[in-house]
């Protein structure tokens, strides 16, 4: 059993946030930075994105992306999909029958479209081009939904793009590094076996309370 490294996904992102401050700042003591916008992976990346986008003062949106599950195994991810049909597999567990696989991803397209209905009202209109796109997920486990987050973002033409999150295994590093410009990961611990074992409470964050975190922005 891991010791939880954090109370909650606000405290987590509260801790996020001082980071990617921090890292800014740093930044921008050698270069002019561009403005940014917050994207977070809903549901369980909100709460953990709201601190973010408040403490930078600068847009907070959702982008949706799903794990492609294996089917007699519901935990382990096969690949991901967004719900503009980006899609990114796992090489070595992509199913051999084309039929199967279509299947298995038009299952998680279908997902990631329907809350995508759910999200895109609240979420502000944004103009990424030239700007620095920060994906927040409340953790990384296999990557791949913050990868193919970053995949479909790169469309806009941004300045770069942030995976950033507060816990994410060591190991995966020198992978991320490959799909974003710049990490910002408050913990990498090994060994690691699920996000939820470094959070107090990590309840299934409902729908409402996610849009409620979109909602906030007109608050700063």
């Amino acid at each position: 059993m891991s010791t939880p490294l954090f109370s909650d996904r606000t405290d987590a992102g509260i801790q996020l946030a001082e980071a990617i401050y921090t890292t800014i700042t740093q930044l921008s003591a050698t270069t002019i930075m561009p403005p940014q916008v917050v994207y977070a992976l809903p549901r369980g990346g909100l709460p953990v994105a709201l601190p973010v986008a408040r403490l930078l003062k600068c847009p907070l949106s959702a982008i949706v992306a799903k794990k492609i599950t294996h089917p007699k195994n519901t935990e382990l991810a096969i690949g991901a999909v967004t719900a503009q049909g980006d899609v990114l597999w796992e090489e070595s567990r992509i199913p051999k029958q084309p039929q199967h696989r279509q299947a298995l991803l038009n299952t998680a397209l279908a997902t990631a479209k329907f809350q995508d209905e759910q999200f895109s009202p609240a979420c502000p209109d944004v103009n990424l081009t030239g700007a620095i796109a920060i994906i927040v997920d409340d953790g990384i486990a296999t990557g791949l939904t913050m990868a193919v987050a970053a995949q479909s973002l790169r469309i806009y033409q941004p300045a770069a793009i942030w995976l950033c999150a507060p816990v994410a295994p060591a190991s995966l590093l020198p992978w991320l590094q490959t799909w974003g410009d710049v990490l910002v990961i408050l913990n990498t611990p090994e060994p690691f076996f699920s996000v939820s074992n470094f959070y107090d409470r990590f309840e299934q964050v409902p729908t409402e309370e996610a849009i409620a975190c979109l909602r906030q922005q007109t608050e700063w």
